[in-house]
């Protein structure tokens, strides 16, 4: 599922296409949850498929919606770093996101407001990235938000396994054994160490990286989940960045795919060792879904 300037495009591993949905329009954001999706349209709209057909549930007036969470609930991350959840079709703020300890020193170095751009899940702990305010955990359900690393890493996305808390940050990818409270950089192997993706392909990890915000020799790198020199895999120089949530793979490792500014996505069947182009010409892509078959 690859959401894009104009729609959602559905590709399988050749790069076959299926009829374009909801075209014309902005797809930002598309979630699964087990057959369901989820999806952000035109900026403010939250729309669901619980089946073949979409319709749309609530929306947002005047604050733009950027991510999009299936935890307990479903969490909606939005621009001025907002967080809300869906009740029924409500969506209400998450007060305790509102007080955050540390929330005052949220930026961004252009000088706008910062916003929510990632979640990842850890049993009863939820993350959320903020653009730039680090990483924040809940562990009672968001009633109350902690501060993990430092708002100045740059975090970009926040990624989980079993046990281990991953983030592509502006100096690297930052790893954490104890759901947040230390971190560890990795940098060795990146050509440059800008990180902006991060995602688990079986007992190894994937981070597209490149010389900084603007992009510049950006690629595809793999490593152990572990620790060790990351390696690009790659073999094409990308102008821009591979950005947050362009980059996924299946949990066993099997299939990865990230998609570009430039309408191009890429795949692989060997867990990011090796890569292939299997589409072109696709709008501008905004975020890669990779489900099984």
């Amino acid at each position: 599922m690859v959401a894009t300037s104009d729609g959602l495009h559905a590709l399988d591993e050749r790069g076959t296409t299926e009829p374009v949905q909801h075209a014309g329009r902005q797809v930002t954001a598309v979630m699964r949850d087990g057959p369901q999706l989820w999806a952000i349209i035109d900026g403010g709209q939250i729309w669901h498929a619980p089946d073949a057909e979409w319709r749309e549930i609530a929306r947002l007036e005047g604050i733009e919606a950027t991510c999009l969470a299936m935890t307990d609930a479903v969490f909606v991350g939005t621009s001025e770093a907002r967080l809300f959840r869906l009740t029924g079709t409500e969506l209400e703020p998450v007060a305790g996101f509102d007080r955050a300890e540390g929330r005052a020193d949220w930026f961004t170095p252009w000088g706008g407001p910062p916003a929510v751009r990632s979640f990842a899940e850890w049993d009863e702990d939820v993350f959320v990235n903020v653009h730039v305010g680090g990483i924040l955990r809940t562990s009672d359900h968001g009633h109350s938000w902690s501060p993990t690393i430092d708002i100045d890493a740059d975090v970009h996305q926040v990624a989980i396994t079993e046990d281990l808390v991953l983030a592509a940050c502006a100096g690297g990818l930052a790893t954490s054994t104890d759901r947040g409270s230390t971190w560890t950089m990795r940098r060795d192997g990146l050509d440059a160490p800008y990180a902006r993706a991060v995602v688990v392909s079986g007992d190894t990890v994937l981070v597209s990286a490149s010389r900084g915000p603007r992009g510049g020799r950006a690629a595809v790198y793999r490593g152990d989940i572990r620790g060790g020199a990351l390696e690009r895999r790659t073999t094409e120089w990308l102008d821009d960045n591979i950005d947050t949530y362009c980059l996924d793979a299946l949990n066993d490792g099997s299939f990865a795919a990230f998609g570009t500014s430039d309408g191009r996505l890429f795949a692989s069947d060997d867990g990011g060792s090796n890569w292939r182009e299997i589409a072109s010409g696709l709008p501008a892509v905004r975020h890669v879904l990779v489900v099984p078959a």
